[in-house]
């Protein structure tokens, strides 16, 4: 009997996925060894960057962005500028015609659509990352992407929040689906793959818990791809026991840390992660007034 090795691929994905959905039962591991899928891949970012003289050494902490590129003179602007990559978020637009459209909630509408933002793209070596707010959205975008492949020189990045996490008040985009549409069609793509999050002022915020990150484990295990999680700053000095073990799973993980427009975020309780994980395993998604502080302070090299 013959066995179609992409629907058993996916049957992995789905069975993992559906597991984790109906019961959750924590299981601590201990091994120190990184472990990785049969065939997987790592994640060549900072090769890409380091080769083209982007940046100097296969430091992640180097790698700057650009966000929400989400119109005509913001996609330009980042072309024109010194950011290696552009991050951007992409819906169905609200009306006829319902295609992909860069737009973030609670708009429904953009001046530019996916398919002319990749196009847009192709004419520079940046790399993008792809934010998916809305999983109508993903199989006609994967479409999109798939077409403008070969003009595309720098890396991709596939986003999105597919678990709740610590605060989440929004719903996640469902796990399964999302990746039943991206996992074969990205199969050189780095998946960002995140939690729904929330942080108030004046309040205790949790960070991330056990279930959360060993939940999060069992989903990206089957992958083949370079899974990078993205992680909220402000959260992250109660989370550190909890990344450290993640990251010890695979060689394929990586942290992005990013912020919150209203996050109170001390540089200094940023300083664990930068001198306890190696220099490729963390990028760093923050403002650049932050990143600037970050690096001048004691520690960090």
């Amino acid at each position: 009997m013959r066995v179609n090795k992409r629907s058993l691929y996916l049957s992995c994905i789905c069975a993992v996925v559906f597991v984790v959905a109906v019961s959750w039962t924590p299981v601590y591991l201990s091994s120190d060894s990184p472990s990785s899928a049969s065939g997987s891949m790592g994640d060549r970012t900072l090769d890409y960057f380091l080769q083209k003289g982007a940046i100097p050494e296969r430091d992640a902490a180097d790698v700057d962005w650009y966000h929400a590129a989400n119109n005509r003179s913001k996609i330009n602007e980042a072309l024109q500028g010194p950011a290696q990559m552009i991050e951007a978020d992409i819906l169905l637009r609200g009306r006829d015609p319902k295609e992909p459209i860069m737009a973030h909630p609670p708009d429904t509408d953009s001046d530019i659509t996916l398919k002319d933002w990749l196009r847009a793209v192709g004419t520079s070596d940046k790399g993008i990352k792809l934010d998916f707010k809305s999983l109508a959205a993903v199989a006609p975008s994967m479409a999109l992407l798939e077409e403008a492949r070969a003009q595309l020189k720098g890396p991709v990045w596939i986003n999105a929040d597919i678990l709740p996490g610590p605060g989440g008040r929004a719903t996640p985009l469902d796990a399964q689906a999302f990746l039943q549409a991206v996992a074969l069609q990205a199969e050189g793509d780095v998946l960002s793959l995140g939690w729904t999050t929330g942080w108030s002022p004046d309040t205790d915020n949790p960070g991330y818990s056990w279930k959360m990150v060993q939940q999060m484990e069992a989903v990206c295990r089957p992958l083949r791809q370079p899974v990078t999680f993205p992680v909220r700053a402000a959260l992250l000095p109660l989370s550190f026991p909890q990344f450290q073990w993640l990251l010890q799973q695979s060689d394929r993980y990586t942290l992005t840390v990013w912020t919150g427009q209203s996050d109170v975020l001390n540089m200094e309780d940023l300083l664990p992660y930068r001198q306890n994980f190696s220099k490729p395993r963390i990028y760093y998604d923050l403002l650049e007034s932050q990143i600037s502080t970050f690096k001048t302070l004691p520690g960090y090299n």
